[in-house]
């Protein structure tokens, strides 16, 4: 999604509207070969006995994937919403985008993945109309993509600087005391995203008739990451309700992405899944989209070097 920052109130969100390289977009699509070895593992996960609706699988130590039917079917699609926990004391969250990777283009998640070794990616947010800047503040450690701070109230922090912190903490930025220089005075990392649900679980969209495909970070109560993706068209204030009505103790969640852009890949080296949203812009809005598109800018994670502090 290609914007300009707009506020929080859900109501300002304007309609997708990305510039799309179509020769890098057609140069990414997936051997028959290889997509049939995807597809493959996504049939393995629906057919497998631990993946009933709701059930973990656990694919590494410190994560493991889940799949949800949601209670209000969506008007699409299978309605399903799939979320992989990742405890961030075994696994370490990086950003991964173009201003970091200078001379690059924009890659799919699985090609940011295979480039930088990732076993999991997830977009990184919204961006701006260079197809590069993210929309809010990011830092990831020493390199700042964007150092504007806009009015989206929702932060994820990570890599924090001494003992005792949090590894992953999302962060309100309309709580008392809490600002981007507090939180990065604890953490090196920070990301500014649009606020879906705020601590300790509160939906903070009002229903509206768009829908779409949904790609969303969050955090459990036990502090773990979630990478949250719905294919399946459903208004943020729905798709709120039906994450919080999971026995999934979601505590908090920002926006990542909407619409053919949305995306979810994960490589455990047994087992590779990729995921792609379609409904939810002017390019789509409907179940035809069957490739994932470019994105300039990617979260992923890999195993820590040590597991424990």
């Amino acid at each position: 999604m290609c914007i300009t920052a707009s506020g929080e109130n859900p109501a300002l969100l304007p309609e997708h509207s990305v510039p799309v390289n179509f020769d890098i977009y057609f140069a990414e699509k997936i051997t028959i070969t290889h997509m049939r070895a995807i597809l493959f593992c996504v049939l393995l996960l629906f057919i497998s006995p631990g993946m009933a609706a709701g059930a973990w699988q656990s694919l590494a130590p410190g994560m493991e994937l889940g799949k949800f039917s949601a209670n209000r079917p969506s008007r699409s699609g299978d309605s399903r919403i799939t979320i992989l926990r990742i405890d961030p004391n075994r696994w370490s969250l990086e950003f991964i985008g173009l201003s970091l990777d200078d001379g690059s283009s924009s890659r799919t998640a699985r090609q940011w993945s295979k480039a930088h070794r990732l076993t999991a990616a997830i977009n990184a947010g919204m961006f701006g109309t260079d197809y590069r800047t993210h929309i809010g503040y990011l830092r990831f450690r020493n390199h700042v993509n964007n150092d504007n701070v806009n009015a989206y109230q929702s932060v994820a922090a990570f890599d924090p600087r001494r003992d005792g912190l949090p590894r992953f903490r999302i962060f309100d930025l309309d709580e008392p005391g809490v600002s981007m220089q507090s939180i990065l005075q604890d953490y090196a990392s920070a990301v500014q995203n649009l606020r879906l649900i705020k601590r300790p679980g509160q939906n903070q969209w009002t229903q509206q008739e768009k829908t779409w495909s949904e790609a969303a970070l969050g955090e459990d109560e036990s502090g773990r990451i979630l990478f949250i993706f719905c294919r399946s068209p459903y208004s943020m204030h729905d798709l709120n309700n039906e994450l919080l009505q999971l026995d999934i103790g979601l505590v908090a969640a920002q926006h990542l992405e909407g619409g053919p852009q949305a995306q979810l890949y994960i490589n455990t080296g047994e087992m590779e899944f990729a995921m792609s949203g379609s409904h939810g812009t002017s390019f789509s809005d409907n179940d035809d989209v069957s490739t994932a598109w470019p994105i300039p800018n990617v979260l992923g994670v890999r195993p820590r070097e040590t597991e424990t502090r």
